[in-house]
């Protein structure tokens, strides 16, 4: 008898543990803290008519087209909390400067169409809903590019089922991994349940998922920026399954070894990340990498600086 009550013991003590460390840490519903370099009132961009396709789900998702005149095809994806009309005026950029046609997703459980807002279904799904989109584009292959937690999605998608499908990338201060050494010691505007996440992992780990919906993380979105139009679509915070599909995997260093050619970006003052990491980190695992530090730029900055819009020229091959 004993010998069964020791492994049903042990059972009990790991749900125990696991279900303390969720209850432990419930959301607050804010973030007081420092935050990114956010811009004062709206960009300024005239914003672009919203369109949608439907996802293999029967969903209803939305993107912004900024036509260019036949150069390429470039898939731009937004970062954590934010949405794809915030990052038009880079769009425009590249557009006008390259001809290159970008599109610009509002990743789902983001932007004005979120249903429900800051979730998915399944830890892949963003990766899937970016294949369902190049399918809608009628494109087989297309440059993807993403910054902060958007090109940690670029860096999953390329070492996913759907890799192939990506032409070159460009990565844009990416989020690596939390424990990959360009992480900072403390988050400059966001607030991970770092024990909650631990419990739903050790529940993932044995194959249980139902509480993957529970919120893991929250984000600092001030008020000043939540008052902007755009701002009154930003999403505050993210479930398990959506933190988790939208950055690279465990092993980060494979999915970063999946890349094809890429451009890596990052500001010299960027607050979220450690940008003289990224080579050493990222060049052991692939030699497909081209590195650029900008100086004077911080998380949010680069997205606006010429200085941004040449590099990725330059590394697409624009002509002058």
């Amino acid at each position: 008898m004993k010998f069964i009550l020791i492994p049903a013991i042990s059972v009990g003590i790991f749900f125990a543990i696991a279900f303390v460390l969720i209850l432990s840490q419930p959301p607050k519903g804010f973030v007081s803290a420092e935050t990114l370099d956010f811009p004062e009132g709206d960009s300024g961009a005239s914003v672009s008519e919203l369109l949608t396709f439907t996802a293999r789900d029967g969903a209803t998702l939305g993107y912004r087209d900024i036509a260019g005149t036949g150069s390429g095809d470039m898939i731009l994806v937004h970062g954590s909390g934010w949405h794809g009309a915030a990052y038009e005026p880079l769009a425009q950029a590249i557009s006008q400067r390259c001809g290159y046609r970008v599109i610009v997703p509002d990743l789902r459980g983001h932007g004005p169409l979120a249903d429900p807002r800051g979730d998915i279904a399944y830890v892949g799904q963003l990766e899937d809903d970016l294949a369902d989109l190049l399918d809608h584009l009628g494109l087989d292959r297309a440059v993807f590019a993403g910054h902060s937690s958007g090109g940690g999605l670029v860096i999953r998608f390329a070492g996913g089922a759907h890799g192939a499908r990506m032409d070159r990338a460009v990565l844009i201060a990416p989020f690596l991994k939390y424990n990959a050494p360009t992480a900072t010691e403390g988050s400059v505007w966001a607030r991970p349940l770092t024990r909650r996440i631990i419990g739903l992992s050790m529940l993932n780990a044995v194959g249980i998922r139902a509480l993957n919906g529970l919120t893991v993380i929250e984000f600092n979105l001030p008020e000043t920026v939540r008052a902007t139009e755009q701002g009154q679509w930003a999403t505050a915070s993210y479930s398990h399954r959506l933190n988790t599909g939208y950055a690279p995997r465990s092993d980060y260093l494979a999915d970063i070894a999946a890349l094809p050619p890429f451009l890596l970006l990052a500001g010299s003052d960027d607050a979220a990340f450690r940008p003289m990491e990224y080579e050493p980190v990222m060049s052991g695992a692939t030699t497909n990498g081209n590195y650029e530090i900008l100086p004077g730029l911080g998380h949010l900055g680069i997205l606006d600086a010429a200085e941004t819009t040449e590099a990725i020229a330059g590394f697409l091959g624009c002509p002058k």
